[in-house]
Formats: C-alpha cells, sequence, structure tokens
C-alpha cells in the first residue's frame, strides 16, 4: 500500500486528494494545515495524524521515516506561491511530490525544481485533470486528424462565481495567487497548449479584480477567453436554474459538451501517477509561461479579436471605495 501526506489539508481542493488517495488504495498517514477545519478527513482517513503547524508536521513524518514506514508521496493543496516550498520539502524528504495547478506562479520556479529532481531522483506530478477528460481528449482527436495546416476558431468562457471572501482569503491577493487567470485559468491554458500546439501570440484585453480576458493564438487555433468570478456576468438562464458555475467551449461555431465528467479525474490523475504515467512538472510549463504573460500584461482595452463578454459591466470591489 502507498502511504502518502498532504500539506493542504483544509481548503476547497484537498478533498479531491482524499478521495484520490481512498480510491487508489493507498492510505493518508499524515496531513497539514494552519486551519483546523478539516473534519472532512473523518470520511476518508480517521486515523491520519493531523497538524496546524509545520514544525510538528515536519517531525512526525522524519519520525515515521526513521521507523522504517517512511511517505512515499505528499500532496500539495497549499495556496499557490506555497507550492514551490511544499514540493522541495517533499523531494529532499525523500518522496515524490503530485501537486495541484497552478503548480508554480513563474516560469523559473520550474527550472529550480527540476534541478532538485535530479539531485533527489524524486519526481514531481502536476494534477492535469482537463488531459484525462473524455471530451477533451475526443477534441484532441480531431484536431489531431486534421489537415496540418487546418486552424480552429475557439472560444472559451468560464464563470465560476466567488463571494466577497474571496477578496480577503490569498486567492484575492495576486502575489500569493497569481491572479483569476491563474487562479482559476490555468488548467485550460494548459489544455489549450496541450491540443493546439506552440503559442505564437498573446493578447490580454481586460484583466481587473472580477475578470480577465484575451486573445491567444497557437499554432492549430485562435482563441478568444474569458474568465470571470462575477456572478453577475453569468447567463440569466444560468442563474435562473440557481447555478452559480457556466463553462462554454466553442469549436469553430460547435458547442462542445463539457458540462458532465469532471468528479473522478483527480481519482484518474492519481491511478495514472502510480501507474507510472503522470504529467511530469516538465508538462506544466508551457501553461505557467502564458499565465505570468498575462498577468504582467498591459491591457489592451476592447480593441480587436476580443470576447463578447469583455463588455460586460464590472462589478465594484467589495473592499475598495
Amino acid at each position: 500500500m502507498n502511504t502518502f501526506g498532504l500539506i493542504g489539508a483544509a481548503g476547497y481542493i484537498a478533498p479531491r486528494h482524499m478521495k484520490a488517495i481512498k480510491d487508489v488504495g493507498g492510505s493518508l498517514v499524515a496531513a497539514m494545515d494552519k486551519n483546523d477545519s478539516v473534519g472532512i478527513i473523518d470520511s476518508y482517513f480517521p486515523n491520519a495524524a493531523f497538524f496546524t503547524e509545520f514544525e510538528r508536521f515536519d517531525r512526525h513524518v522524519e519520525k515515521l521515516k526513521r521507523n522504517s514506514t517512511a511517505i512515499d508521496y505528499f500532496g500539495v493543496c497549499s495556496p499557490n506561491y506555497l507550492h514551490d516550498a511544499h514540493i522541495r520539502f517533499g523531494l529532499r524528504y525523500g518522496a515524490d511530490v503530485i501537486c495541484e495547478k497552478p503548480i508554480v506562479l513563474n516560469p523559473w520556479n520550474i527550472d529550480s525544481l527540476q534541478q532538485i529532481e535530479e539531485e533527489t531522483g524524486q519526481h514531481i506530478y502536476n494534477i492535469l485533470q482537463l488531459r484525462l477528460h473524455s471530451a477533451i481528449i475526443d477534441l484532441k482527436k480531431k484536431v489531431d486528424a486534421a489537415p496540418p495546416d487546418k486552424v480552429f476558431e475557439f472560444d472559451l468562457s468560464y464563470l465560476t462565481s466567488r463571494g466577497s471572501w474571496y477578496y480577503t482569503s490569498w486567492k484575492g491577493n495576486e502575489e500569493k495567487s497569481g491572479g483569476i487567470a491563474t487562479n482559476i485559468g490555468v488548467h485550460f491554458f494548459d489544455m489549450l497548449g496541450w491540443i493546439f500546439g506552440d503559442l505564437r501570440q498573446n493578447t490580454v484585453h481586460v484583466h481587473t479584480h472580477d475578470r480577465a480576458a484575451g486573445y491567444l493564438e497557437f499554432e492549430r487555433a485562435r482563441v478568444r477567453w474569458f474568465l470571470s468570478i462575477n456572478y453577475d456576468v453569468l447567463p440569466e438562464e444560468i442563474k435562473a436554474k440557481g447555478m452559480r458555475t457556466y463553462r462554454s467551449i466553442t469549436v469553430d461555431g460547435e458547442e462542445l459538451e463539457f458540462s458532465k465528467g469532471f468528479t473522478e479525474l483527480h481519482t484518474k490523475s492519481y491511478q495514472a501517477i502510480l501507474d507510472g504515467q503522470g504529467f511530469r512538472i516538465s508538462e506544466s510549463k508551457k501553461a505557467i509561461e502564458i499565465v505570468h504573460q498575462i498577468r504582467h500584461a498591459e491591457p489592451i482595452g476592447l480593441k480587436g479579436n476580443y470576447h463578447p463578454f469583455a463588455k460586460l459591466p464590472l462589478s465594484k470591489h467589495p473592499f475598495k471605495l
């Protein structure tokens, strides 16, 4: 049985990792988070040791190692800006690391981590779950089978409403989360690069507290994209259903069915890693470069080939006058 440690157990994404560990027959033996709202652990691994101080967590997992019960994998679900530090910890401990997206905030962080991989002989895996979604796999097959000079027209809309808490949390701090494009969009940008090849143009039209929008040109696609955490920009039919999230992908004007198939993707990711087929850190670099460029670009406004949602009214920042 593979043993796991988990760094960052109190957040939104951690239960998916707990479920994945259980589904693949693993055992979570130790978890750490500075917040103690982690009762969800009881649903999966009630006997896992839990710590709110990293130093005590470190001491415990080191004791396990010295007692010949070392942890095989560390899952990292901590705030984005801490990922590289927690990955380094796992590698130096002697374990492989499975990290949530975005794996890091800056491209050069990947270079440094790859050096530590080589030094330790351990591996870093990134959760890039959209590559395992059946609709995305089918789309890649379609693109690969098309004439090599075919360039697709692609529109991406992802609206996932967040309340005022978002701006108070680390997620609302660009230095810690990387901003909206990084925090909620990096897996989409990874998907685009995986399917459509190298990036040729990256234009940002709008980048504010509640949304980001732009245009990407890849070898095989022209992409208009829009990401938002603003409830007000949701289509009225989505609001009428009491829903707070809207995903839409169109390829050459045709809607791609993309509303289902998300619940088991973390389990599939973990199983692929255990089978030696996980996504290594090198595969993350293209998406990290894209979001880094977006974060530091000067928005040009509503010019050129922009996403139609980009012109919808901004919401007022709840904590700024």
